[in-house]
């Protein structure tokens, strides 16, 4: 088995083989990226730990998965508390990249691999990450309108306008993805309008895939244990996929709003 770890940058990729000295940097392009995969698809039973950064990790996995290789994702406080426990305080990108081969050599038993989804997945995401964008600026907008003077307020309007357009469309977009690929599962109770759908369906490929307890905790909605010796702490629910969990959120204060139901519960 061949222990790889990627550190990923904006522009590059450093990658460290366990048990090989250096580094090697690739550029995080398409064709960096279609190098580094033929170069991985010549190891034997490559194992790939890289960091999440962003969103700049993402064609590198997507890239691997098509290729059938194996590769996992891991949380950055994971990966710096790894590298603290061996002894290395430093940081710098080929420091981090063979840090996470060896995670990759010691750890490839408790590393999960990465679930890529499918391409009607990928699109579905871009669009739920283009809503909130628009979401956000528009929020800006309203708020900019409702104190600026009559000239600016409105430039202000007419952006908030061509805002609304944009977020009509999109929606638009999100809408005919979920109609063809939501399950009645994903639809079924009260609250679980397009933006929760859109966000199960696009944010959670391993929906399916794991457990009902690995999904909680992959979501960060199941309480962390805290004890020692006699002393029980209080769970508390941590890390996670933050966008999951405010739609569950939301979608949660959408079903109780019905009268009956929310007065049952206060």
């Amino acid at each position: 088995m061949a222990a790889v770890g990627i550190g990923v940058g904006k522009t590059n990729l450093d990658v460290a083989v366990e048990g090989r000295q250096g580094v090697t940097r690739y550029a995080n392009t398409p064709s960096g990226i279609t190098k580094l995969v033929k170069w991985l698809g010549g190891l034997e039973a490559p194992r790939i730990v890289v960091e999440a950064t962003g969103g700049y990790e993402e064609p590198v996995l997507e890239a691997c998965c098509d290729a059938g290789l194996w590769i996992c994702r891991v949380n950055p406080r994971q990966a710096r508390n790894f590298a603290r426990a061996t002894g290395e305080l430093a940081k710098t990108d080929a420091i981090d990249a063979r840090q996470l081969a060896l995670m990759a050599r010691l750890r490839v038993d408790r590393l999960r691999p990465h679930v890529a989804p499918q391409a009607w997945q990928r699109e579905l995401r871009d669009w739920l990450r283009r809503r909130g964008q628009i979401v956000m600026t528009l929020q800006g907008q309203k708020q900019q309108a409702a104190m600026a003077p009559s000239a600016v307020r409105t430039l202000t309007l007419r952006t908030i306008a061509a805002l609304a357009r944009e977020l009509k469309a999109v929606e638009q977009a999100i809408n005919r993805l979920i109609k063809q690929h939501a399950t009645p599962a994903v639809c079924s109770s009260k609250g679980l309008g397009p933006v929760f759908q859109a966000s199960m369906l696009a944010l959670l490929p391993e929906l399916g895939e794991l457990s009902r307890r690995e999904i909680a905790k992959l979501v960060g909605v199941a309480p962390m244990n805290r004890d020692s010796g006699q002393g029980q702490g209080k769970r508390r629910i941590h890390g996670g996929r933050a966008p999951v969990r405010v739609a569950l959120y939301m979608a949660t204060l959408s079903a109780r709003r019905p009268p009956a139901f929310s007065s049952r519960l206060i």
